[in-house]
């Protein structure tokens, strides 16, 4: 497993009572007008546009992907999303209806989202996605072998989907919400991204709870001291349960308080989302206009 020595795992202790207090600190903050909307802005370039449906059609991928691209037909100033997220078998689909935009085609992998299925058939999976055309791949680990304490194997399926990734990038879901302790998902963190991890992600948004703030500031602070470890800067992906606004942007602040500007930007830091969106160009009309437009004027995907 690179060079983390899994000794050190044993010992990993996570201070709840302090992480919850600066959780609650995050959220007091207050932010002025002019910053809020720069805010709003870079949180809605932060999103990874996401459908992850049995029900998933060509046709519903094609509208998701004409909306990461034209999140509002009449605002002015407004970014684009970062990623589309869908299935493999959709990754052509959503490849071909983005052509010319700068977002990027996220694809799940790895027998998403149980991980319950042999390592062939994920290496597999991650390598259709690739082909297809992903920029970016989105695994699950072994949940299960994680709590055996089989570290050692959880790394080597990291390391060898981060293989079969080529020039794609990857993002590790740890899903968080069967983790169990904050001491469990410094754990996998670590393992994540000793083992090639370009982002950590909390979760598959099957699983309740999905994103937290407690669990994501343990994620960024494991960021932060494999930084200070080994200089090389990792992504994080809360995703799941972000379905507002101002949710975001407390984010965005535990993110800018705990990691600094460098991450503040969607190279760094995404939100897996399918709701967000659409609440932040909401809250943006009304801080350019002072009223809330009708959830009828922005589309549903």
């Amino acid at each position: 497993m690179s060079t983390y020595n899994l000794g050190n795992l044993a010992s990993v202790t996570v201070d709840q009572v302090g992480v919850h207090e600066r959780v609650a600190k995050f959220k007091t903050r207050s932010i002025k007008k002019e910053a809020k909307l720069e805010a709003l802005k870079l949180a809605l370039n932060m999103v990874d546009l996401t459908t992850l449906e049995g029900q998933d059609t060509p046709g519903k991928v094609k509208q998701m992907c004409y909306k990461a691209a034209h999140p509002h037909e009449t605002l002015k100033d407004i970014p684009q999303v970062a990623a589309v997220c869908v299935y493999p078998s959709l990754v052509k689909v959503a490849k071909k209806a983005l052509k010319g935009n700068d977002i990027n085609v996220a694809a799940v992998s790895t027998a998403f989202p149980s991980g319950q299925a042999p390592m062939q058939v994920k290496i597999d999976d991650t390598k259709f996605a690739v082909d297809e055309g992903a920029d970016e791949i989105d695994m699950v680990i072994s949940r299960g072998k994680f709590h055996c304490g089989d570290y050692n194997f959880v790394a080597d399926e990291i390391a060898t989907i981060k293989e079969a990734c080529g020039k794609a990038h990857l993002k590790v879901i740890l899903e968080t919400g069967e983790l169990s302790t904050l001491d469990n998902v410094r754990k996998a963190s670590m393992i994540a991204m000793e083992s090639g991890a370009d982002f950590i992600k909390t979760s598959t948004g099957k699983v309740q709870p999905a994103a937290t703030m407690p669990v994501t500031l343990v994620m960024l602070e494991a960021i932060r001291d494999f930084y200070y470890q080994t200089g090389k800067m990792i992504g994080m992906k809360p995703a799941g349960g972000i379905a507002n606004a101002k949710l975001a942007i407390q984010y965005l602040v535990m993110l800018r308080e705990t990691l600094g500007e460098a991450w503040l930007n969607n190279e760094y830091f995404r939100f897996g989302a399918s709701r967000l969106a659409n609440d932040i160009l909401m809250q943006v009309v009304k801080q350019q206009t002072g009223v809330y437009q009708s959830l009828d004027y922005f589309s549903k995907d």
